[in-house]
Formats: structure tokens, sequence, C-alpha cells
């Protein structure tokens, strides 16, 4: 089994996963043109499932180091399976609901408030959790990505004026989204022995095999939280499930593209949080509101023609930002 045996490694994995967290979602903007978000979300789960089988039979087996994949799986205490498959329901939940937030308000909003929040309350849970790392420099972190976040919301705000119900909807969706998906990481933290990846207690699973069983909850809860997104959509008509089929082999792949992309930060974030500790891997890697901010601004242009005061303030969240996960990764050093 492969594991990072250093912060600074570790840190550089969290980098990966906030790159990834962050640019997911391109492909749902790029699906979007001719596809429903509902029907790109089966394509993405399925990516999400295959990924997390290639990890665990690749990374997750090779080397002397820990137990592989199938050993692991079958020494699994049933209340850390079910705590790693309860998070993926969770997430789930919570994503799917992005997904429809990004289909209202875009990436460089969905994100930053969706994400930010999930961040904020994600961290100070997984510390809560299990602390690692100097509170004061975590305090100060969420204090500033919380500032950030408003002042993104505000800059959105300003940019739809004329779009005042579809604004409010979508930021709604958006936080409430947040809310939920910042309890999904410590259900999967708790089944894996965050002391010691390669001489893990018994009945506890490494990450590679806690992130199978989660992605098996994020697979099979789809078929009930999508269910209900397509019967009771947040924008246009309900769509029925015979019309995924119609469409093209390239569409397919972009969804599942989408969902690989995830799984990996999601993989990293686990490997990672041996030496970085849960609350600074999951905050870290939720940087994503960074990136996907990036992506949504600069090149979907989702701000094209919005007053200067919103790119100032966009301006100012990215600064924040920054500075927040500066200090979340000194509070580990």
């Amino acid at each position: 089994m492969f594991i990072v045996n250093s912060y600074v490694v570790a840190v550089l994995f969290c980098v990966v996963t906030m790159l990834c967290w962050g640019s997911w979602g391109n492909t749902q903007k790029l699906a979007a043109k001719t596809w429903r978000y509902e029907f790109f979300y089966w394509d993405y789960v399925i990516g999400v499932l295959l990924c997390s089988v290639i990890f665990a039979f690749t990374l997750g087996s090779i080397g002397s180091v820990g137990r592989s994949f199938i050993p692991d799986l079958a020494q699994a205490a049933p209340n850390n399976i079910l705590s790693a498959f309860i998070g993926g329901v969770v997430f789930n939940a919570a994503n799917i609901l992005l997904s429809a937030a990004i289909s209202l308000c875009g990436l460089s909003v969905a994100f930053p408030v969706g994400i930010g929040l999930a961040l904020v309350l994600g961290v100070l849970i997984n510390y809560i959790g299990a602390a690692k790392g100097e509170p004061a420099y975590i305090f100060i972190g969420v204090v500033l990505i919380v500032i950030a976040i408003i002042l993104n919301g505000v800059a959105y705000k300003k940019a739809q004026k004329t779009s005042a119900k579809l604004t409010t909807k979508g930021i709604t969706i958006s936080i409430i989204a947040g809310v939920i998906m910042a309890l999904f990481f410590r259900f999967v933290a708790a089944s894996v022995d965050l002391n010691n990846f390669a001489h893990p207690e018994s009945g506890k699973m490494t990450p590679y095999t806690a992130v199978f069983i989660f992605s098996l909850g994020v697979f099979l809860s789809t078929f009930i939280f999508n269910g209900i997104a397509m019967k009771h959509p947040v924008n246009g008509e309900p769509v029925s499930a015979k019309d995924y089929f119609k469409g093209d082999t390239r569409t397919h792949l972009v969804g599942m593209l989408g969902g690989i992309i995830w799984c990996i930060g999601e993989s990293f974030s686990m490997i990672a949080s041996e030496k970085a500790g849960a609350a600074i891997s999951y905050g870290l890697g939720q940087g994503a509101t960074l990136v996907s901010a990036l992506w949504g601004i600069l090149v979907w242009k989702e701000f094209k023609g919005a007053p200067k005061i919103s790119n100032q303030l966009n301006l100012a969240m990215f600064t924040l930002f920054v500075i927040g996960l500066g200090f979340l990764i000194y509070a580990g050093a």
C-alpha cells in the first residue's frame, strides 16, 4: 500500500485534492451544453466508483507496507464499513444539491458559497473529531475564509440585480449543500486509523478501502437522490430515466471524467490525512473554492458585464481565501 511519509508531501497531496475538487465542475459545464445535470450525475457517480476500484487494486494493494485491499476489506468491522458508507450517502445528498446550484448560479458562486461553508464547518467538525494542528491558526484561517465567502455572495448579488429570484434560489441551495457537505468527511475519517496507515488498528480500514466503501454509498444512494431530482428538478421540466440512454458516448465520458477527477481528489485527501490531520487535509482540499471560482470567472466568464464593485469584491475574496489557506497549512507545520 502506498502511504505518505512527510507533512510536506501530505500538503502537496492536499493541493492535488484542491485542484481536482475545484475542477470537476468543468465537466458539468461542458455537458450542460446538451445535457441536463440530472443525467450528467449518473455518469459522474459511475466515474467515482470506477476510480475508487482502480485505486484500491493499484496504490491500495502494491508494496509490502500495510494491508492490501482485499484482506483489508475482509477484516473491516461492520461499524467502520457503515461509517464510510454513510459518509458516501451524506456526501451524495450534498453534491446533488451542489450540482443543482451550479446549474442555477455557476461555478464562481456555487463553489465559494457552498464548498466554502463546507470548508469552515468541516474543519471544525474534523478537528473536534481528531484534533491535530495549532487551533489558533486554524481558527484565524477559518475566519478569513468566512469573510471571503460573504464577499463572493455580495459580489454575485450585485452582478445579478435583474435576476433576484434565481440568485436567491441558487445561493440558498448552495448554503444547504455546504452544511450537509461539511459532515461527510468525518464519517469516512472515523473508519480509518488516522494515526497509523502502515499498521492500522484491527477492524479499521486503509484509506483506499474506505474510499471504495464511500463510493458504494455514493453510487447506491444516487438511485434515490437523483431519482427525486429528476422528478422534482430545481430548474426546468421533470425528466425521464429513459432519456439518459439518448446521450452520445462523448457526453457520457465527460460525466465519468468528472467523477474520476473528484475521486482522485478524495483519495489523495484521505492518503494525506495521516500526516496532515483530518481537519487540515479536508480544509486544504476544500480550497477548491478558489480553483472553481477562477474557472468560473476567467474561463466561463460568469461575471462578464458585472459592475466594477463585483470584480473588486471577488479580488478581495481571492486574497482572503489564499491567506486563510496559508494559516491552515501553517497550523499543521
